[in-house]
């Protein structure tokens, strides 16, 4: 259930950490006396500000651009949709940490480094079950693996001398999502006869004695071609009712990341706050950009 590691470092981390490289920098720069190292680190803050920011203009731009869609209607491929948390039992997890019941949780412990008095992290991990959201014309799985989580619910808490932040999902919000869209099973499900056919057959030759017990009719020990060409069309049966069922089942629509690498994106938020709060972001680390531009010319 948990996961750490560089996907756990995706928005939220990344955007403090350019934040903090860019800010520290330009300050760094007005503070030193030598004239190649107050460049190199104004150089630093423009560079990381104007890749930063134009990250964070895409982000808006992206989603100002890609449809908003309803579930039962959403067309295959990248979209963004919205809909209500399930609130049911089997939906919902609870954080290692807490104990919380939720739909996807976060967490980062950190203790305090005893020479510096500062905060350092010591854990961290995150929840990637996928949780149900449903916006009136169906119902829709989400998988949190690899989702840029932006403005989850954040408790921060304090036990044996180290702080706990705990980020969640709760069921019963609604919950915007951009990312790819795809339908699983169903009518619509791609199935291959020849294809699975040849994997039941490939399987049952693992296990000579069941095979010859099950086709062998004449009793030499061997599988003849008549005899495996009762095989073939036995799998074939078996292969197509297992297809008639999978059929009959319901369509299954998912949201996950898409595999182009574009970005993914999951929130509490609404479409139109969620760009306006990429802008502000975009806007400031422009501005750092601009000010360390500025200051290197300055000086």
């Amino acid at each position: 259930m948990l996961e750490l590691g560089w996907a756990g470092l995706r928005g939220r981390y990344r955007q403090a950490l350019t934040t903090a490289v860019s800010v520290a920098a330009l300050a760094l720069g007005l503070h030193l006396g030598q004239a190649t190292g107050r460049t190199i680190c104004l150089a630093l803050a423009a560079a990381v500000g104007a890749l930063a920011g134009l990250s964070t203009y895409l982000r808006a731009r992206t989603m100002a651009d890609v449809a908003i869609s309803r579930i039962g209607s959403a067309a295959q491929g990248y979209v963004q949709v919205r809909g209500r948390a399930s609130v049911a039992p089997e939906e919902l997890i609870r954080s290692p940490i807490s104990g919380t019941a939720c739909i996807w949780f976060r967490y980062r412990i950190y203790s305090k480094d005893g020479r510096r008095g500062e905060w350092r992290q010591i854990d961290s991990g995150s929840s990637f079950t996928t949780f149900e959201i449903a916006d009136g014309s169906g119902t829709c799985r989400v998988d949190p693996d690899d989702a840029e989580v932006v403005s989850p619910e954040q408790r921060v808490s304090y036990r044996d001398g180290d702080k706990v932040v705990e980020e969640f999902l709760f069921g019963g919000n609604q919950i915007h999502v951009l990312g790819e869209f795809s339908t699983v099973g169903g009518a619509s499900a791609a199935l291959s006869v020849s294809e699975d056919v040849g994997t039941l057959l490939a399987a049952w030759k693992k296990d000579p004695a069941e095979l010859k017990r099950r086709f062998d009719l004449d009793g030499n020990g061997e599988i003849d071609l008549e005899e495996w060409e009762h095989a073939r069309r036995l799998a074939t049966r078996t292969v197509e009712q297992q297809h008639r069922e999978i059929r009959q089942l319901g369509d299954l629509h998912l949201m996950r990341a898409p595999r182009d690498g574009r970005v993914y994106i999951i929130s509490p938020l609404p479409a139109p706050r969620l760009r306006r709060r990429f802008l502000a972001w975009s806007a400031f680390h422009f501005a750092v950009a601009l000010a360390g531009l500025a200051l290197m010319v300055r000086w």
